[in-house]
């Protein structure tokens, strides 16, 4: 059952219990806590030039919410595609906004689907931009009701008005608090559970895809979910979710070469995909809440290759992706900055790799018409 607000009476949006309001610039970062993004420190930055302009972006990770103090909703997330870069289509991916205030708690996620698809009928009208906001649209649906998640299911697709395309249920989980675990995972191993799988099967059966948000300790279970689904479409989350605090801090050589062995496994399966980016809330590589400025893009690529090149080499341009993970990143970088540096990232591929990476990837995985752009 949901947490109640005591002051509403409606049910409380887990995120909101990783929102910790404003960056705090003196005293310990809280990495892996979500803060409203400092826009007067983010104009700050040094300016850039837009790297390729011309290269065609899907989006494959960003949200739009309505939490207590902040809002990231169309308008502000059409502030940030104005940056320079051609963003042609994004997917929305689940973060509890917008959920049903009342009916039986399992369809209130519905909510969000239905808010996303109002989204992407006003962009796909063209007097917003030319790019196709929640193209795709990722909700969530609680997969431990197993066979029962089904009636779930069809609702978000039917809400979804074609644009529904599967579910994120995180089972990011990590014994230390300070780590900050997904709101939806109640302990160790959920991909690994029977009830879990009930409802994996029910979601597979659908043809539609499971967005996995592990940590990097957790991906033997991602493993383990892809053998048993082979005919499953599952897509890996934020590389991996590779972690740099806490218990973690001052171990990057050792959690980098635990990570890469189990992605190394991972990428056997050949039903399995992952998205490039979304690492600054948790690998703490820099300590933006510490810094004059946002980071170079330069800078912010020098941090994330290791990763980028590993999954690119074991994954293929073909099964890689990125993401912004919007407005989540931008507590250490803006749009444009972000986008600059996933670009350089990939400067060393093909035009064919990069157009894989950038868009048409995202279009076979999350089943895009990318052609209506």
């Amino acid at each position: 059952m949901e947490k109640e607000d005591g002051a509403t009476g409606t049910p409380a949006a887990p995120l909101a219990g990783l929102f910790e309001g404003e960056r705090k610039p003196s005293g310990p970062t809280q990495f892996g806590r979500i803060f409203r993004p400092d826009e007067a420190w983010l104009a700050k930055a040094a300016p850039e030039p837009i790297l390729e302009p011309d290269l065609a972006i899907v989006d494959t990770h960003h949200h739009l919410w309505d939490m207590r103090g902040y809002r990231y909703l169309m308008p502000d997330l059409l502030a940030d595609l104005r940056s320079g870069h051609k963003v042609i289509a994004t997917v929305f991916n689940e973060c509890h906004s917008m959920y049903r205030a009342a009916g039986p708690v399992e369809m209130r996620p519905v909510g969000e689907v239905e808010f996303c698809a109002g989204v992407a009928a006003m962009s796909d009208g063209g007097q917003y931009g030319p790019t196709r906001i929640c193209a795709g649209i990722v909700g969530f649906a609680d997969l431990t009701l197993g066979d029962r998640v089904t009636p779930v299911l069809e609702a978000e697709i039917r809400a979804g008005g074609g644009r529904f395309r599967g579910v994120r249920h995180g089972a990011a989980w990590d014994a230390d608090p300070i780590i900050g675990n997904s709101p939806v995972s109640p302990g160790p191993g959920l991909y690994l559970r029977p009830d879990f799988r009930a409802g994996m099967a029910r979601l597979a059966a659908l043809g539609l895809s499971l967005d996995a948000w592990i940590f990097h300790h957790q991906i033997a279970d991602v493993v383990d979910l892809a053998r048993a689904f082979p005919q499953a479409n599952i897509i890996l989350c934020h590389m991996g979710g590779p972690l740099g605090y806490g218990p973690y801090a001052g171990r990057k050589d050792e959690v980098f070469a635990a990570w890469k062995a189990s992605m190394k496994e991972l990428a056997r399966c050949p039903n399995v995909s992952v998205k490039l980016g979304g690492l600054t809330m948790r690998l703490a590589a820099y300590d933006y809440a510490k810094m004059p400025a946002p980071p170079s893009s330069a800078e912010l690529a020098d941090h994330w290759r290791p990763y980028a090149s590993t999954c690119i080499e074991l994954f293929g341009a073909d099964r890689c992706m990125v993401e912004s993970n919007f407005p989540v990143e931008k507590m250490g970088i803006g749009y444009g900055g972000l986008w600059n540096a996933l670009k350089r990232l990939v400067a060393g591929a093909s035009d064919d790799e990069k157009r894989a990476i950038f868009s048409s990837t995202a279009g076979r995985v999350y089943r895009l018409d990318l052609a209506a752009g």
